[in-house]
């Protein structure tokens, strides 16, 4: 466990850390202006590991900060998963059988079980965010007016529909250059709509779990949020609703 009171930059050595202005920030400041945030979104690229080693390291402070007052949630779990991922927390199902009834990423017993097994310790809630990828697969292929089609209850693993999508949606802009022009308007804006579902999904499960007093903290790739963009655009516009 960390000890705020010790907390200095040899702890996060591989790191600088900003602000707002560009100033350098000190780790203690860092996790004190955490702290006072209801969201904190952790964008990550999945293969590297002093990604997955900081995301643990912030997580661990702001509970110390917080006084266990956090929530944790990622984008690698889906929807659907949450109950055998409540199971777990429980001690309902062991480790080893997990994979059964969870579909985990390929990196998960090095990158995200830390963190999962760090709320299991510590008994707190750990959301399953992410919309099952065969609905945002089924959105590329036939856009996002298909899920229109589905069942009501499978309508609870997505964003309340209908999921707005635009281009003008930081990141979203970005997506459309690196396609380039050679890609006709309806496959681009399938393949935005992806994005967006999971986006709009993951946010609604952070904003629909939000407990007064506590952090939720989130982890998700870089792009879900780069940029004030994805999760981040969705969880505001939600907040204006």
């Amino acid at each position: 466990m960390i000890n705020l009171s010790v907390l200095n930059a040899q702890d996060f050595d591989a790191y600088k850390f900003y602000n707002k202005k560009s100033k350098e920030d000190s780790p203690k400041d860092l996790i004190r202006d955490l702290a006072g945030y209801d969201v904190v979104l952790i964008g990550e690229h999945h293969d590297n590991s002093i990604n997955h080693w900081l995301e643990k390291r912030i997580t661990e402070a702001l509970f110390e900060k917080k006084k266990g007052q956090v929530i944790l949630g990622a984008e690698m779990f889906e929807r659907d998963n949450q109950p055998a991922l409540y199971s777990y927390l429980a001690g309902k199902i062991e480790a080893k059988n997990l994979k059964d009834s969870v579909r985990l990423w390929k990196n998960y017993e090095t990158d995200y079980r830390p963190l999962l097994d760090f709320a299991k310790e510590k008994k707190l809630s750990f959301i399953a965010t992410n919309v099952p990828r065969k609905y945002a697969s089924q959105t590329s292929k036939n856009g996002i007016g298909s899920l229109n089609n589905l069942p009501e209850n499978e309508k609870n693993y997505i964003a309340k529909l209908p999921i707005e999508v635009t281009l003008e949606t930081p990141g979203y802009k970005e997506m459309k250059f690196l396609m380039g022009d050679h890609v006709d308007e309806m496959k681009l804006m399938n393949f935005v709509s992806a994005q967006a579902v999971k986006d709009a999904t993951m946010a609604e499960s952070i904003f629909l779990n939000l407990r007064p007093g506590t952090t939720f903290i989130h982890y998700s790739g870089d792009y879900h949020s780069k940029q004030y963009g994805g999760i981040y655009w969705y969880l505001k516009k939600k907040n204006r609703t």
